[in-house]
């Protein structure tokens, strides 16, 4: 399979860079809390909401979250077995699944909330094609099980030149998909600086 090849860049870069920013491939640490806000933005003000960070990584999503919202009831997947014993040997208390969703999406967990953070924005030796077939096939499963809203980001074809490795996805390809297949209550964020745009997809109208 051949987004397996993601996550085995990802364990690559834990193995070199241990616990941190550079460990999950964030080149840039002074970014991250900036993606974080972002993907906390989903649920607004929604109290004590059910999140799962899904492609947790690290949890730093939830060691973020603790400083902002602790009333988030959090949970974390992510389909590298390496990522997710060290989720567990630091936070044993937090309910941490691993599992390949596409392989077994009957034990994906609903979620009022999911977000996916990084998921979607390398795509390393993969053509384009195969990553946009990859990402679909995601986003139809995961959201399937999102019972109010679901953000994602990937990287911006608006950018002075392309990297071969990341994924550029344009806005004009991923909407017609997203309106057909999964939700027309869609929102964009392009507002935050970087050089990537995160969706939002709700299950209703958000007034």
């Amino acid at each position: 399979m051949s987004y397996h090849e993601l996550i085995a860049h990802y364990e690559n870069c834990l193995a070199q860079y241990g616990d941190t920013p550079q460990g999950v491939d964030w080149p840039k640490a002074e970014d991250v809390p900036r993606r974080y806000q972002v993907m906390r933005e989903l649920w607004k003000q929604a109290h004590a909401p059910d999140v799962l960070d899904f492609g947790c990584g690290a949890g730093h999503f939830y060691e973020w979250l603790q400083t902002i919202d602790p009333t988030v009831r959090y949970r974390g997947l992510d389909a590298s077995p390496a990522f997710i014993a060290l989720c567990q040997h630091k936070h044993p208390y937090i309910p941490w699944s691993c599992v390949d969703v596409l392989v077994h999406p009957e034990a994906l967990p609903p979620a009022d909330y999911v977000i996916m953070n990084g998921v979607l924005t390398e795509k390393r030796s993969l053509s384009f094609e195969a990553m946009w077939d990859y990402a679909q096939r995601l986003l139809t499963t995961v959201f399937a099980q999102t019972r109010r809203g679901l953000a994602f980001n990937v990287m911006s074809p608006y950018v002075d030149w392309e990297r071969d490795d990341l994924f550029h996805l344009p806005p004009a390809l991923l909407l017609p998909f997203v309106h057909r297949q999964l939700s027309r209550h869609v929102a964009l964020r392009m507002d935050y600086g970087l050089y990537e745009y995160t969706v939002y997809i709700y299950r209703e109208a958000q007034v």
